[in-house]
């Protein structure tokens, strides 16, 4: 494979603009990004298993499949979808086995797809594409069909989830496709509005050790929008059983009835569930609209830095919502790293921009420029860090106003009681100076099973040098010191964590990653790295191209 040359980095954080765009602030001043639209390809599936060839050792002890989710058909017909969340879902397993590894993928048949797949054309409206109204139709059923309020998308492209053992996929809809993860069929279309009263729910539910799964969602009243909790029960009572039991905890006003925040995630400790009120906000009304106007949801979507982010906290038990808001400053949050609770603190880690307009620059278009265009993309675009925040979990009338209520000695983050209803918070960097040469972290992935809601020393996650990950990183909170694998021309996907069977050290087991190149066909490969060391074990050559993802996860079958 030829050795692909490394962007050029000058002044990081400099806001020059390029002649082409001078309206335009630059985060960063990078040049010579190579151009990976082939990451961004449409694909056909492989839904019957072929076999990978193994380089290095797969530990025996590793029995189960590696599922992953994301878009895979950019293209119906002769229209394309115009941003990269709109691709049709694909799902992969890498079935692992006695040091063996096959691979298959296959699209999810959602009701969206086989309709656009029947149809030859985009029927369904997606996050950045309008459905436009049938050519088959008059002029008048046209002109009607304007009115009428966009259908949610089934084309759950965004992550692998469990609720009672169950797996599903899912987006940000109310609807989620119950998956058999050994053959990646769909075996049922659920609507979380049939049981409870939301409009839809999260790709990125957390799950209590018993099975008990949080989850959050919004609801559009009369009364204006609101954000839920959800809490889904841990067990079924008959095998067909899906979501039933389903309850909302307690439900929150948005500060701005029409508008209220977007989120992608939450945050959840043991006894609190954390939702971050972020200024990227929703225009409603442009949404309901949208069909009239020819208006896509990605551009009712905007930043408001005039806001602050609010975190809430609500006691899982009693679905109360502290009277206390924690406050801090204009910022973005995709996802999480962890949570937890220790001497009446409440520590919260996640991967933060400063800026919050990244969602709507990941047009199609966008990643699959070249040259001076798509640096011009990479530089206007915010890095993400990882941060901690503090939160003091006992604030009252007593409690003085002006002095850092912080008293955790190990940390530099920031607690000032502004008044009794009012906490204003800094963070502290979870990271060095380093982590700057590899473009900031996302995709944050720590070993949940046994840290979640835990204090926790490592995360791993994707360096971001591109406008997809081309690094993976490993990150140790004492000392903010990283490890980092790295392969010119290779883009890892998100790190997921396997422990090691009967580990007694938090890094014990096996790190994995999908990793492509756009620069030859047909070779992409899981990548198995010792979670310690951060060294290569060994990797599953797939004689197939597999598109750039998002979210994962391992499901044990041993």
């Amino acid at each position: 494979m030829a050795s692909i040359p490394q962007p050029q980095i000058k002044n990081p954080g400099s806001n020059k603009s390029s002649k082409s765009q001078q309206s335009s602030f630059h985060f960063t001043d990078v040049h010579g990004l190579p151009c990976i639209e082939n990451l961004m390809r449409s694909t056909e599936d492989t839904p019957d298993a072929i076999h990978t060839r193994i380089t290095g050792t797969v530990p025996h002890w590793i029995c189960g499949n590696f599922l992953r989710n994301g878009p895979g058909k950019f293209e119906i017909g002769d229209q394309s979808f115009n941003h990269w969340f709109d691709g049709m879902a694909l799902l992969h397993q890498f079935k692992i086995s006695q040091g063996k590894v096959t691979y298959r993928s296959r699209f999810l048949a959602s009701e969206c797809y086989q309709a656009n797949s029947e149809n030859n054309r985009i029927m369904v409206s997606e996050f950045g594409t309008i459905a436009l109204p049938d050519p088959c139709k008059n002029f008048f059923q046209r002109f009607l069909s304007r009115f009428e309020l966009p259908k949610a998308t089934d084309n759950a492209s965004v992550s692998f989830v469990t609720y009672k053992g169950d797996y599903y996929v899912s987006t940000e809809t109310n609807f989620m496709h119950k998956v058999d993860p050994e053959t990646l069929e769909s075996t049922k279309k659920v609507d979380w509005s049939k049981f409870i009263a939301v409009n839809g729910a999260t790709a990125h539910p957390h799950t209590e050790p018993d099975g008990t799964t949080y989850n959050m969602g919004n609801s559009y009243t009369s009364k204006g929008a609101f954000y839920n909790i959800i809490r889904v029960p841990p067990t079924k009572s008959t095998p067909e059983e899906t979501l039933e039991g389903a309850t909302i905890v307690c439900s929150i006003p948005s500060t701005d009835k029409t508008k209220p925040s977007y989120y992608h995630s939450f945050a959840m400790s043991k006894n609190y569930v954390v939702f971050i009120e972020q200024p990227i906000k929703m225009n409603l009304l442009k949404i309901v609209t949208g069909r009239l106007t020819g208006t896509g949801i990605s551009e009712c979507v905007y930043w408001d830095p005039k806001h602050d982010t609010i975190f809430h906290l609500i006691n899982k038990q009693t679905g109360r919502v502290s009277s206390v808001k924690y406050h801090t400053k204009a910022m973005s949050t995709f996802h999480q790293i962890n949570a937890y609770e220790e001497n009446d603190f409440l520590v919260m880690d996640m991967c933060v921009s400063d800026d919050g307009q990244a969602i709507n620059n990941y047009k199609v278009q966008n990643l699959r420029q070249s040259g001076e265009a798509l640096d011009e993309v990479y530089n206007t675009l915010c890095r993400v860090f990882p941060r901690r925040f503090v939160l003091p979990l006992l604030v009252g009338p007593e409690t003085p106003c002006g002095a850092d209520l912080n008293s955790q000695t190990d940390s530099t983050a920031t607690a000032i009681k502004i008044s009794n209803t009012k906490v204003y918070c800094t963070h502290e960097d979870l990271h060095g100076e380093d982590l700057h040469m590899y473009g900031g972290l996302e995709f944050p992935q720590i070993n949940y099973a046994k840290y979640n809601t835990q204090p926790y020393r490592y995360f791993y996650g994707c360096g971001f040098r591109h406008l997809v990950g081309d690094t993976l990183i490993k990150m140790d909170i004492q000392g903010k010191k990283m490890k980092v694998w790295e392969r010119p021309g290779l883009y890892p996907s998100e790190p997921v964590f396997v422990a090691s069977p009967n580990a007694t050290e938090e890094d014990d087991g096996i790190v994995m990653s999908v990793v492509i190149t756009p620069n030859k066909d047909k070779s992409s490969f899981l990548l198995l790295l010792d979670a310690q060391t951060f060294e290569e074990v060994g990797r599953a050559e797939v004689p197939v191209n597999i598109p750039y993802g998002f979210h994962g996860t391992f499901n044990a079958t041993a």
